[in-house]
């Protein structure tokens, strides 16, 4: 008597014949949702191209810090080569346990003596490019965690 091995495709939670020719490719595709998109009263990137990051819809075209909560529009950098640590201060003054720097069009790593406001308060530190750092702050926003944003918009990248 001859048996069929088959074997169980997880993704779409079916057993399939282990046929020479036969694919589970062929079978419609199945999408998984990885996160939530729940962020009512919260602050959430919603748009951002080269010139400007949108913030629940209005569009910023200077440097910005965001947390869930709070929107500071007048954040002074105007480029990653003018971010002093008097500005990284006000990053910490946040108290947020989580910090993602956005350095603009390309990512860029800043001096540590200038992180060292965000070091002293054992805060962590991640640096991105500035649209990496909004698709990361939307992740993590949007899973209840404390996370601030420090985003350089440097139009002249």
């Amino acid at each position: 008597m001859l048996h069929r091995k088959s074997r169980f495709d997880a993704a779409s939670s079916r057993s399939f014949p282990c046929l020479p020719f036969a694919s589970p490719a062929a079978e419609p595709a199945i999408q998984m949702k990885l996160h939530s998109s729940v962020t009512t009263g919260l602050l959430a990137i919603t748009s951002y191209d080269a010139e400007h990051i949108a913030v629940n819809g209005r569009r910023l075209t200077k440097s910005f810090l965001l947390t869930p909560q709070r929107l500071i529009e007048d954040w002074p950098p105007a480029s990653f080569d003018s971010l002093s640590e008097s500005d990284l201060l006000a990053v910490a003054n946040l108290a947020c346990p989580i910090v993602l720097l956005g350095t603009g069009a390309r990512q860029r790593f800043p001096a540590p003596s200038l992180l060292r406001p965000l070091i002293e308060r054992r805060m962590g530190v991640e640096v991105m490019d500035s649209h990496a750092a909004c698709r990361t702050y939307n992740i993590l926003m949007a899973e209840g965690r404390e996370v601030a944003a420090a985003m350089i918009v440097d139009n002249a990248d």
